[in-house]
């Protein structure tokens, strides 16, 4: 399995806070089978001209030195589309996933339509294919959507460990990939017990195997080799009433 969205990079973020902690996760995820990782600590798209600060660098060589030789480590960034960027900006490969042209985004948690719109079209103008970050958590940001932005290029990443969720979000997620509209799913691990390995087992023992290898092995590596992800064929995503009520309940609570 590969996972394109992480923040293990060290006390760079609100992920991993140290590098034994870091180092701990990793272990973990190789024991599960997961061969190759991408570190993706936030960045705000005003600094991506700059490449990623001093601070990023030390703390993957660091870690690169450290971690479990079974798993390969790539650099990248989840980018926080919060401002236009400017033509130097979007010259940059140093932020990108691997040094492709797929680049990690998000938006602010309300984000319009039409400001997510402008934003991501600007990075294809550009030739970077924005990669959005579960897209699952803005509400505005439905299956018509994401279609879309989908047929203008912008590929999507489904955040996995939430197909299972009996929350709104939870529910938006499953969406997605009933309708086809998921491209890779990651864990976005921020130094916590998040994996690709219980959601990819539950996707094939409720008959997902295909949708499970296209969107945690095969388009994940598709991508890191700079080439287009193959579409996922839909796949309804079955939760039990018990959970939905238990997830409904805890939602009325809040």
């Amino acid at each position: 399995m590969i996972d394109l969205h992480c923040h293990l990079l060290p006390g760079v973020d609100d992920g991993a806070k140290s590098v034994d902690q870091a180092v701990a996760v990793l272990q973990r995820m190789a024991d599960q089978g997961i061969r190759e990782i991408a570190l993706t600590p936030h960045l705000d798209a005003s600094r991506i001209s700059e490449g990623p600060p001093p601070e990023h660098d030390e703390a993957f060589a660091i870690l690169s030195r450290q971690a479990p030789t079974e798993i390969r480590l790539v650099r990248g960034a989840e980018v926080m589309l919060d401002r236009p960027m400017t033509p130097r900006a979007l010259a940059t490969r140093r932020v990108t996933l691997g040094g492709t042209r797929f680049i990690l985004v998000e938006f602010t948690r309300m984000v319009a339509v039409p400001a997510a719109t402008a934003a991501l079209g600007q990075l294809l103008k550009a030739g970077l294919v924005p990669v959005v970050a579960h897209p699952e958590r803005y509400p505005a940001c439905t299956p018509t959507v994401i279609e879309r932005w989908r047929g203008q290029g912008v590929r999507t990443q489904v955040d996995a460990n939430t197909l299972f969720v009996p929350t709104g979000r939870g529910a938006r997620a499953r969406s997605l990939l009933a309708a086809g509209l998921a491209d890779i799913l990651a864990a976005d691990n921020h130094g916590d017990d998040r994996s690709l390995a219980e959601p990819y087992q539950r996707l094939a023992d409720s008959g997902g195997a295909a949708q499970a290898a296209l969107l945690m092995v095969d388009n994940p590596a598709a991508i890191l080799a700079d080439e287009e992800p193959i579409d996922v064929a839909p796949f309804d995503v079955k939760i039990s009433l018990l959970t939905r009520f238990k997830g409904w309940m805890g939602q009325v609570g809040e």
